[in-house]
């Protein structure tokens, strides 16, 4: 066999005769993600699973559980990983202290892994990675929940070489985000993700820009499965609707869950099964909405946010409801821009003592209301906290200057190209009410071009 599979949530299983290599392996049809927020959509099949297993290599791209996944980690147990070059080293580092066996690929350079497979991986300031494989003269470009950033001169330079080249990049109406948001008046805001967008008018956009010739749904097929995030299944995306508005006529569709010949450039879909059970109780995962943090909770709380300057400098006040309770942290920040996020205690204190914030923001059984924000990347919170601060290990002002440092001298020019768009989006946004239709739609632009 030559050729790849795509399943499960964003996993690419290269084969040459044998499994190479497979990607972001997440089971999480037995294993939950995000506090057990989430589950697979669709049932992995055993032959695939065990094509995964014994893959000679694994490559995680970031840390997010339907990527890298703890309990999915132990079923690979004694492969040899491959991780990105990713400032801060913290997914080596854990990786290694859990005994597992890891190298780093260096940063946007091809290595060989069999006779006709070779890789790139290519980092992102986000601490996201993008894995390009060429099989047998195919381009596959995996770019999961990564969103080209920084790096589409780089990528396009490569694509434009091969007569088959494949995008493979999370997409969707926009749920796997943090969409649990309400106003000051409690009222439920609802999100981009309700309008439905043309999801392969989107897809097709990424593929012109990125020089692909094909495009493979990918990194976007999970289900909510806890009783008190269940409310967010109806902005999942199903999977009819990622060939809605894709530009037929330019590119090929091949559908999600597929296997490519590299040799004939056939294709086959697999057709795995729906996954279907029972809801499961925040209970099941810790969790009682009604217990409130003691002091010693706070503390640590407080300590947390406090390393993360530039959180500081922008808002002047978290507000952790917990149990019904205020719980409120005060920052240098002005104009009593601050954000109240509405938890319970358990899991709270779970992605605290394991700087994890980012799993509470995706669960989306958090509730948030922001005050005087119109995001959470406003200010870069999002990123100060979670992509800077608790992966990238840098916490203060010049931490975070070295730390994009790096990552502007990685990117090149793609860098203040990105920059330059990015200027232009925040002028424009500055004139538009953030409850509007068009500024939703600037965002899921802004998203998907940055």
């Amino acid at each position: 066999m030559l050729g790849a599979t795509t399943i499960g949530n964003a996993t690419l299983i290269v084969y040459d005769g044998k499994p190479i290599l497979a990607t972001d392996p997440w089971f999480g049809d037995d294993d939950p993600a995000y506090f057990g927020s989430w589950g697979l959509s669709h049932i992995i099949p055993k032959d695939c699973r065990h094509d995964i297993i014994n893959a000679k290599h694994i490559w995680f791209s970031h840390g997010h559980p339907d990527h890298l996944n703890r309990a999915s980690l132990e079923r690979i147990r004694g492969k040899h990983i491959l991780l990105p070059d990713h400032v801060g080293l913290r997914i080596f580092s854990d990786l290694r202290e859990m005994g597992f066996d890891v190298a780093i690929l260096p940063d946007r350079r091809w290595i060989n892994l069999s006779s006709r497979v070779n890789v790139c991986s290519i980092t992102t300031v986000i601490q996201d990675a993008i894995l390009l494989v060429d099989i047998n003269g195919r381009l596959f470009i995996n770019l999961n929940d990564s969103w080209a950033r920084n790096c589409i001169k780089f990528i396009r330079n490569i694509s434009k070489k091969y007569r088959r080249s494949y995008l493979l990049s999370a997409s969707g109406y926009g749920d796997a985000d943090m969409i649990n948001m309400f106003d000051e008046n409690g009222v439920f805001v609802e999100p981009w993700a309700s309008t439905k967008p043309p999801v392969g008018r989107a897809l097709s956009d990424l593929a012109k820009r990125l020089g692909a010739r094909g495009v493979v749904p990918f990194s976007s097929f999970h289900r909510y499965q806890r009783t008190d995030s269940i409310w967010a299944q109806k902005y999942v995306t199903p999977l009819e609707a990622y060939h809605q508005g894709f530009d037929d006529r330019e590119l090929q569709f091949v559908p999600a869950f597929s296997h490519i010949d590299c040799a004939s450039d056939d294709w086959t879909g697999l057709e795995p099964s729906i996954r279907s059970g029972d809801f499961r109780p925040p209970s099941d995962y810790g969790d009682n909405w009604s217990d409130l943090l003691g002091k010693t909770d706070f503390i640590l709380l407080k300590a947390y946010f406090m390393k993360k300057e530039l959180v500081k400098k922008y808002v002047s006040f978290i507000n952790f409801r917990v149990g019904g309770s205020d719980n409120i942290i005060h920052f240098d920040g002005k104009d009593d821009k601050g954000i109240t996020f509405e938890v319970p205690r358990y899991i709270l204190m779970q992605a605290i003592k394991n700087e994890a914030f980012d799993d509470l923001l995706i669960g989306n059984f958090m509730k948030t209301t922001l005050h005087n924000m119109k995001t959470l990347y406003d200010g870069e919170f999002n990123f100060a906290v979670t992509k800077y601060g608790d992966n990238g290990r840098a916490q203060s002002y010049s931490e975070v200057k070295e730390y994009i440092r790096k990552y502007r001298h990685r990117a090149g020019v793609d860098w203040y190209d990105k920059e330059k768009l990015e200027h232009a989006i925040r002028v424009a946004a500055s004139y538009i009410p953030s409850n509007s239709a068009l500024y939703k739609l600037g965002r899921l632009i802004y998203r998907s071009v940055c």
